[in-house]
């Protein structure tokens, strides 16, 4: 086992932690990762790194898959792109995708795509549809009747973004968000199509997830369109625990219908704390912002197909649990 871990306090490496580290318990959120295929987890409070954990083979500079914790940078993207006057997020999708301009879909926003809220069904978990096939898909329901988890409006969104910016859409994510960020996703999938999947594929270090979370948290520096950016974490009537792109720890979540993501919240707690949102991936890992805290914290894991097959064969993984001990309630 390769495994790290250490706690910034101050000036000196052996200084003692800050007082507000007291109260803190990451080395036992940590351990409890670790028991549950962990290979990484970071801790950044104010913009600075407290705490890193690499056990399993993890390792700073190596990325993993963050399966739907991808999602999450559709609503980045979508907030540039209002900034950068290309949409607004109550647009009919059809203004761009005219395909859709002779039948009920013309009454889908972009909003309802990115709340999971359109009424064209998520599509088949792990398997993104390309551009093409995505925007053939009918609606089964009306425009913010229903929630319905899948990676089909992601990928919906990118042929609007292909078509917005005129080019691939990682290309703008990159050159609006990751780069100027310093932000390297190790790979990223793509479909047949030679475009990227969008609700799933990136790959990326821990310490790169936990800028991307401060820089959310931050309100974008000003790179971003900011009412926009407030309404990535503003839950629908379908689903009060999801936002555009993003899991609101809120009374009446509707989790994922895949059993590989495991969202597990507890509203009370999160209440209590002033809210915790977060991006979430099958195997378990996690993207959270806790802002009265002024905490990220990243947990990745391995194995995600051999933890669907192995559930509930092996310990559980509880969001709940493991922020319970990261923040010493456990």
């Amino acid at each position: 086992m390769n495994r790290r871990s250490f706690l910034i306090a101050g000036a000196a490496a052996c200084a003692a932690a800050p007082a507000w580290a007291q109260d803190f318990n990451f080395e036992a959120a940590a351990a409890y990762s670790a028991e549950r295929r962990g290979v990484s987890m970071l801790v950044m409070r104010r913009g600075e790194i407290v705490f890193e954990d690499y056990p399993n083979e993890g390792g700073a500079a190596r990325g993993w898959e963050l399966a739907s914790g991808t999602k999450s940078f559709s609503g980045i993207m979508a907030a540039a792109a209002v900034r950068d006057s290309l949409l607004e997020l109550d647009e009919p999708a059809s203004e761009t995708l005219r395909e859709w301009r002779g039948d009920d879909r013309r009454r889908i926003t972009i909003r309802h795509l990115l709340s999971l809220t359109s009424g064209i069904d998520g599509g088949r978990i792990g398997r993104p549809p390309s551009y093409a096939d995505a925007i053939a898909a009918q609606a089964t329901a009306e425009p913010g009747a229903r929630f319905s988890y899948g990676p089909l409006p992601f990928q919906i969104f990118g042929e609007i973004m292909r078509r917005k910016a005129n080019g691939d859409p990682l290309d703008y994510l990159t050159r609006r968000i990751f780069e100027p960020l310093e932000i390297h996703p190790t790979s990223w999938r793509r479909g047949a199509d030679g475009m990227p999947h969008l609700p799933s594929g990136a790959q990326l270090t821990a310490r790169d997830w936990a800028r991307f979370g401060r820089f959310v948290m931050q309100g974008g520096e000003g790179r971003l369109d900011a009412r926009a950016l407030r309404e990535n974490f503003e839950s629908t009537r379908a689903n009060p625990g999801y936002g555009l792109t993003w899991w609101l720890w809120r009374q009446g979540l509707i989790p994922p219908s895949e059993r590989m993501s495991g969202v597990d919240v507890d509203a009370r707690f999160a209440e209590r704390l002033g809210g915790i949102s977060m991006a979430a991936g099958a195997g378990d890992q996690r993207l959270y912002l806790i802002g009265s805290l002024d905490l990220v914290v990243v947990r990745q894991a391995t194995g995600i197909l051999r933890s669907l097959m192995r559930r509930g064969r092996g310990p559980r993984w509880s969001d709940a649990e493991f922020l319970r001990l990261a923040l010493g309630e456990g």
